[in-house]
């Protein structure tokens, strides 16, 4: 079954047929071609939502492109219509543009003019036949529901994604390893009009330097050893969507001139040849090092960082959005009990408060990964102590490497609400009002609590 988007191309040049033909299949679509309006029409009745696009000439005998126009939207008022003239004349654009065309294209007709010009129509046709409300909720509501967050730096980022989405903008998204930036990319391209596009993700540490350059822009046959036939690059593979760079700081000297031009002339080379492509792609980078640093050592170009640097997302680690650690818990637990078909509903709450404490080096990754192995090993409908990986049974959430002891079960509760008190308190400075906003409790019940397990002392060394 063919899932390709199907063009009806009408012409009475069997030349310029052929050749558009061959043009759009090369492009990724499949064609029927008539060489007269009439025979243009008798197609399109036949089935007319199997096409997707029509391209027709304005010049025909008989039934002249006009006409094959207004019928072809009596029987499709959705049909995008892209006009050929050989004139390019304001008149026959206007009469076309009138009549319900989408666009127009001169002739000789420049290839890549033509291909961007049906990726426009098509875009600006499903956008057109989207309900508002539907888009809103689509659009505006899934970065909140697929980004699980409470605390309000992730609120700023999430109304940043939602700001900048629906531009081909170049972001740079910037954080620890594991705090998710592979998700924000996803986010930025669900959230725009290239949603139906692809998403290509590459890493730019996953391979040694020689093949970076062949797996992003592609090769021809015999360009090198090995090189049996020619292949498309991930700019290739990402036309009409987006492209998500990781590792960004990991680029060699010579991919990094290449993706300067890319992102300057929309252009480059497969390796091997010297002829131009162009790609549509959205561009976004992420990289877990300061890139800024970088520049000033020599290491990373200071015109490409100013080109991938136009809008930038600085994710927080784990640590210092502690709110979001129960309800990432939360969300995890209930995603794996439903893939490994646990009848998982709650977390104990020792392991909640473990949770809270632990520093998370490993960021939001490291807490999935933690949750996951305990959901695999968990029996009931809770998540207990035991259920972690070996290597937590054997850490204090401060991190300290020692044996967890065995304490009275009120003791063994305190230990974690002592270190999370001390954690916030450390991260406020000190500042009580600010450490019981953050634990949303009165300033009270907080000095009650640091008088009850001596953290005066340790907090005015805080």
């Amino acid at each position: 079954m063919n899932s390709q988007p199907v063009i009806l191309i009408i012409d009475d040049d069997q030349l310029v047929l052929a050749s558009l033909g061959a043009l759009l299949r090369k492009s990724g679509y499949e064609t029927i071609e008539a060489v007269s309006g009439e025979a243009g029409l008798e197609r399109l009745e036949s089935d007319p939502a199997a096409v997707s696009l029509l391209l027709c000439d304005l010049s025909l005998p008989g039934i002249d492109g006009i006409e094959v126009l207004k019928r072809a939207k009596a029987l499709r008022p959705d049909l995008p219509v892209i006009m050929f003239t050989a004139y390019g004349s304001i008149e026959n654009a206007v009469a076309a543009m009138k009549a319900g065309a989408k666009d127009y294209v001169t002739k000789p007709v420049d290839d890549f003019v033509l291909v961007q010009k049906i990726r426009r129509a098509q875009s600006e046709d499903r956008v057109q036949r989207e309900n508002e409300d539907l888009k809103a909720e689509l659009g505006r509501s899934a970065p909140k529901a697929a980004i699980v967050h409470r605390h309000r730096s992730m609120e700023q980022i999430i109304a940043k994604i939602e700001a900048v989405a629906a531009t081909r903008a170049t972001v740079l998204v910037q954080g620890e390893s594991g705090t998710g930036k592979t998700m924000i990319a996803r986010s930025l391209h669900q959230l725009s009009d290239r949603r139906d596009g692809p998403f290509v993700e590459f890493s730019c540490g996953s391979l040694p330097d020689p093949l970076l350059e062949s797996e992003l822009f592609g090769y021809e046959k015999g360009a090198f050893t090995g090189a049996d036939v020619a292949k498309e690059g991930k700019f290739e593979a990402a036309d009409g969507g987006s492209i998500f760079l990781d590792e960004i700081a990991n680029a060699t000297p010579a991919l990094q001139v290449k993706l300067l031009r890319v992102l300057q002339d929309r252009s480059f080379e497969r390796l091997g040849s010297n002829k131009p492509r162009q790609a549509d792609v959205r561009l976004i980078l992420a990289t877990n090092v300061d890139l800024e640093a970088q520049v000033r050592q020599g290491k990373f170009r200071e015109d490409l960082f100013y080109r991938i640097n136009v809008v930038s997302i600085q994710l927080p680690p784990l640590r210092e959005r502690q709110d979001d650690i129960p309800l990432l818990a939360d969300h995890f637990m209930r995603r794996f009990a439903q893939e490994y078909k646990k009848d998982l509903v709650a977390i104990a709450p020792d392991v909640q408060a473990w949770f809270a404490s632990y520093a998370w080096p490993g960021n939001v990754r490291e807490l999935e990964n933690a949750v996951e192995h305990a959901a695999v090993l968990a029996q009931g409908d809770t998540l207990n102590l035991e259920d972690l990986p070996p290597r937590y049974l054997k850490t204090e959430p401060d991190g300290e490497s020692r044996e967890l002891k065995v304490r009275p079960l009120k003791k063994a509760m305190e230990l974690p609400e002592r270190e999370y008190i001390l954690r916030a308190l450390r991260l406020n400075k000190g500042n009580r009002q600010q450490t019981a906003l953050m634990l949303n409790v009165n300033r009270t019940t907080l000095f009650n609590k640091m008088k009850k397990y001596g953290l005066f002392e340790e907090d005015s060394d805080a």
